[in-house]
């Protein structure tokens, strides 16, 4: 059997972002490409790879096993490809997504830095991990352990926690709202519905300030997320506050205070990679770091450590 690359990369694409929609976004191909490689793919191999749920596409049990593989053997694709071009490759950087707080630290890199980037764009939504991808040069991920001596951590960005509701909401014109004061109100999270980094630091937060959580979905999106939002007079949301949110006309958000939650975002490496421009990367992401701060901010205890220095 001969393996068709563009459809193993598809299958990845969609496993990893949940959506034929997002996957078509990263390959730069329309959903209706994504659709036909992924069912020439399970054809080929006799198997069904991806589940269809209303939450997204799930892999199965077999699409689990294989996306272990089907990750290996594009990575070394990739890598035959990049030496044959015998040419210096852009520095790949795992950021989660374009949205994001890393986007910030990495614009500001490579404004004082006019090395080549290419960016990987996974989504919060990714489930939490200690080492980078072997597909990247460095990645951004919520990490207060590493357990690997070969992988090298430094703490990168603590972005503060914004609440985010409709403009009919007894909040709504509040400049800024003590921790506290969300105390039994409910926080509509159903992207919260699947394990991710970015769902345990809320299910940490939230119960600490007695916050109560709806994952009652389906996730159909940041949009859809705030445009639901808008129209509500009870539900309460939160978002990072350099995130780039779409804006729309019924929601606002509001600085969170006594404490400020921070989300915590580390930069993760592997010491033999010989990138030049790594070097660069990390020393710009050490320097630039503010540490936590206990009187102002909140963390959960297993990140105020690793976040501190």
């Amino acid at each position: 059997m001969e393996l068709d690359l563009g459809a193993v990369r598809a299958f990845v694409a969609v496993a990893e972002d949940r959506y034929f929609s997002e996957a078509a976004i990263r390959l730069e191909v329309s959903q209706q490409a994504i659709s036909k490689r992924v069912a020439k793919l399970e054809a080929d191999l006799g198997v069904r790879l991806l589940s269809r749920t209303r939450g997204g596409a799930e892999p199965t049990e077999d699409g689990e096993e294989f996306l272990v593989h089907a990750r290996a053997l594009i990575s070394l694709a990739d890598q035959a490809v990049e030496r044959l071009q015998g040419r210096r490759r852009p520095l790949r950087v795992d950021v989660l997504g374009t949205r994001l707080a890393t986007m910030e630290v990495i614009r500001a890199f490579h404004a004082d830095h006019d090395d080549e980037l290419e960016l990987v764009t996974p989504g919060l939504g990714a489930p939490r991990r200690s080492m980078p991808p072997d597909s990247v040069d460095a990645a951004f991920a919520r990490v207060n352990t590493v357990t690997d001596p070969g992988i090298g951590r430094v703490p990168a960005y603590l972005e503060p926690a914004n609440l985010l509701v409709g403009r009919r909401h007894p909040l709504a014109r509040r400049r800024r709202i003590a921790m506290a004061e969300l105390a039994g109100l409910t926080a509509w999270m159903p992207y919260n519905a699947r394990a991710s980094e970015w769902a345990e630091f809320w299910a940490e937060l939230c119960p600490a300030f007695g916050i109560l959580v709806d994952t009652d979905g389906p996730n159909f999106g940041l949009e859809h997320h705030i445009e639901v939002l808008g129209r509500s007079k009870d539900r309460i949301g939160f978002v990072g506050a350099k995130m780039h949110v779409p804006w729309h006309p019924d929601v606002v958000q509001i600085p969170l205070t006594d404490p400020t939650p921070v989300y915590p975002f580390s930069l993760l490496w592997r010491h033999d990679n010989r990138h030049p421009t790594l070097p660069l990367l990390i020393e710009h992401v050490r320097s630039s770091y503010r540490p936590f701060d206990p009187e102002r901010q909140w963390l959960p205890v297993a990140d105020r450590e690793a976040m501190s220095t």
